[in-house]
């Protein structure tokens, strides 16, 4: 299908992929996951193979776990610095995922961190100083469409309210049909935070059902505000 890579995706915590024993539900049955591992390079063998996990799954069993993946030696390790258990309610364990990349680096396979970056300077000073390849960003990014951009450095108020409309108006515009505008509101909760006011508009944000709702709530806002 002209991918350039595959991923096993051996970290997620949702209940329904775990009943089938896939997700994180992998790190309880190691034999399994090898034998998922051998079976994506057996049938991918043209393109790199990565595995991205977490560092267990009840309890913090980073060597133990690791270790069977190493032992397949995909291309690249993702680690995620929590168990399952953990779910986003700790802090991310990045002294786990630096002994993750001690493992794979051994075995000469790239090593990636992700747990609560929240900038482009702190996962590259993370990746120096935990000894990674890279960094992968996940709930980082939201509100901040700008966080890849070497020189965006700081960004005003009214900036960073004018950016959530113009990403709303295109998902309306890109998703409509495929999903429902509710999957927006999450997106809300990352961009109106920490100002003041910000818990009203908020609120009123999420009562919205559509763009130009959103639109005349937040221009009402700015009128008054800017």
């Amino acid at each position: 299908m002209g991918f350039d890579g595959l991923d096993i995706n051996m970290g997620c915590p949702d209940k329904a992929v775990i009943k089938q024993g896939a997700g994180s539900a992998l790190i309880r049955t190691p034999e399994l996951a090898r034998e998922v591992i051998r079976a994506a390079k057996e049938g991918a063998p043209n393109i790199p193979v990565s595995v991205k996990t977490r560092i267990g799954f009840n309890k913090i069993e980073t060597e133990e776990w690791i270790s069977q993946i190493v032992a397949e030696k995909p291309d690249c390790l993702i680690v995620h610095g929590r168990t399952k258990k953990e779910m986003s309610e700790v802090d991310a364990h990045w002294d786990e995922i630096a002994k993750a990349a001690e493992i794979a680096r051994e075995a000469g396979i790239v090593v990636v961190g992700n747990g609560d970056v929240k900038s482009l300077e702190e996962g590259i000073e993370k990746a120096e100083h935990f000894g990674l390849d890279g960094i992968m960003v996940g709930r980082g990014i939201f509100g901040k469409p700008w966080f890849f951009d070497r020189e965006q450095k700081e960004i005003t108020l009214k900036k960073r309210l004018e950016i959530m409309l113009e990403h709303t108006e295109l998902f309306e515009k890109e998703m409509e049909g495929v999903k429902g505008f509710h999957v927006m509101k999450k997106h809300y909760k990352a961009y109106v935070s920490g100002f003041s006011g910000a818990k009203e508009l908020r609120v009123k944000l999420m009562e919205a059902e559509d763009f130009n709702e959103i639109k005349r709530i937040t221009e009402e806002y700015l009128r008054e505000n800017f």
